[in-house]
């Protein structure tokens, strides 16, 4: 969907009726700033909106979604077709999207977890150090990459739950 050419037909359309965006946006409960976003092509309005303003203006919510007046029924369908199609591409989330969504949500409700073990994993390797203990020091990567790997999972479980969920 074309934000800017719907703002500018919903204008060309309020010009026709003759109403100013102070008189439309009381006809539909909102204010003229508002109408003047969607004109602007800022915003689109809600679903609501859309079925107000057909009715306002008498075309249909098809023609609105186009920006454009349709005379010709197979363009009618056509273009109903593709605002469908582009509605539906416009709501989807990619998985990548979803992906990472779920990873930031984590991140922030784990950042505690995540924090305290990297101290933990400072504190002990700075006792291997200062304990000179070498067989240890030898096994602290291997410590380090467990808890990694053990945190990273319980992360990539969290995602995949919520995402195919």
């Amino acid at each position: 969907m074309n934000q800017i050419k719907i703002g500018k037909f919903i204008s060309q359309l309020r010009h026709e009726k003759n109403f100013t965006q102070e008189e439309l946006g009381e006809k539909l409960g909102v204010t003229n700033k508002t109408v003047s976003r969607w004109e602007n092509g800022h915003y689109l309005p809600d679903i609501e909106i859309f079925i107000m303003l057909s009715d306002i203006f008498n075309i249909s919510i098809n023609e609105l979604l186009s920006g454009e007046k349709i005379s010709n029924q197979n363009d009618f369908q056509k273009m109903a077709d593709e605002n469908i199609i582009n509605i539906a591409k416009e709501s989807v989330f990619s998985f990548q999207e979803k992906y990472n969504f779920w990873k930031n949500k984590w991140l922030k409700e784990h950042i505690f977890l995540i924090v305290i073990s990297v101290i933990l994993m400072i504190i002990l390797m700075l006792f291997l150090i200062i304990g000179n203990v070498n067989w240890a020091t030898a096994l602290y990567p291997i410590v380090c990459l467990c808890v990694y790997l053990s945190i990273r999972n319980k992360m990539l479980i969290y995602i995949e739950h919520n995402i195919y969920d």
